[in-house]
């Protein structure tokens, strides 16, 4: 019997897959995914595209390749069970190239804070790192011992939540260097992609529904079943989406993205393939960010 800590055997893959699962699962898709926000919101800043403004952009990237990859290279991650799991086969892989690029990610992270002079910043950024660091490694003392943040039930898919929505959203108006007052006009949008992102992430909760019922981590599908998460995930789509119009922005970047979000919430189940999910999931914050800034 196959030990579920045992790796899938695979037949060797084609060249262009081979490349497809380097992108979504070393998190270079994601990555762009955030990047690309960020450059959406620097599109309504004025001087938004000057070289500070590419500079967040980057910077984003980084940030995201980092905090991805560190959690997919931990120690504890490649102790637990990797079943059927495609993706889970191929970080296990790939674990110390994994880690290799969230050191170059690191290394590049801390040369654009320096030259983008955000040190003045560092109030604020160290919040936003604690929290991205505190969702896998146990940082936070909870009923007796230490946990990741991820471990807190339902809080999970908020944290993501405000996390993206403070990066992409807050990081490009302070590279500008602008006082905080003048973000203020941003907070609709903020709302609006902290609804947007923590929807979704309730797409992963139930693409990891079986393995967290097992362990018994109390995720919003655990806790509230597929179909009541899966309302939830849509009732805070459909917050964002009265935001993003209340906010006078132009309907189809509105809507047509949330269309699709809407579509993967409905369909998501744990069965559907790592594609689905690394894909197409991750993909509408792509395609959110692609209509908004071809509008």
């Amino acid at each position: 019997m196959l030990s579920p800590f045992a790796l899938p055997m695979l037949p060797r893959r084609a060249l262009p897959l081979r490349l497809l699962d380097a992108l979504l699962y070393s998190s270079a898709w994601l990555a762009a995914a955030a990047a690309a926000q960020t450059a959406a919101v620097l599109r309504g800043l004025p001087g938004g595209f000057g070289a500070a403004g590419w500079q967040a952009v980057a910077l984003v990237f980084a940030v995201t390749l980092l905090t991805y990859n560190l959690d997919a290279a931990l120690p504890f991650k490649h102790r637990q069970p990797v079943g059927t799991s495609g993706r889970k086969a191929w970080q296990h892989r790939h674990r110390w190239g994994l880690a290799a690029l969230a050191g170059a990610a690191a290394l590049g992270g801390a040369w654009l804070l320096l030259a983008g002079g955000w040190l003045h910043y560092l109030p604020l950024l160290l919040p936003l790192a604690a929290l991205a660091l505190g969702y896998s490694l146990p940082l936070l003392p909870w009923r007796g011992r230490w946990r990741a943040v991820r471990e807190v039930p339902l809080l999970k898919v908020f944290l993501i939540g405000g996390v993206w929505a403070a990066v992409t959203v807050g990081l490009p108006a302070l590279a500008l260097h602008r006082p905080l007052a003048p973000l203020a006009p941003l907070a609709a949008l903020l709302a609006q992609r902290f609804f947007l992102v923590s929807a979704l992430a309730i797409v992963f909760d139930i693409r990891d529904f079986s393995r967290d019922r097992l362990t018994n981590l109390r995720t919003m599908p655990v806790v509230l079943g597929l179909g009541g998460a899966k309302a939830v995930a849509l009732a805070l789509l459909a917050i964002s989406v009265a935001i993003g119009l209340g906010r006078g922005a132009p309907p189809l970047v509105v809507l047509l993205p949330s269309a699709l979000a809407a579509w993967i919430i409905a369909v998501a189940r744990d069965t559907r393939s790592d594609y689905f999910f690394a894909l197409v999931a991750d993909g509408a914050l792509l395609m959110q960010a692609a209509v908004a800034l071809a509008w």
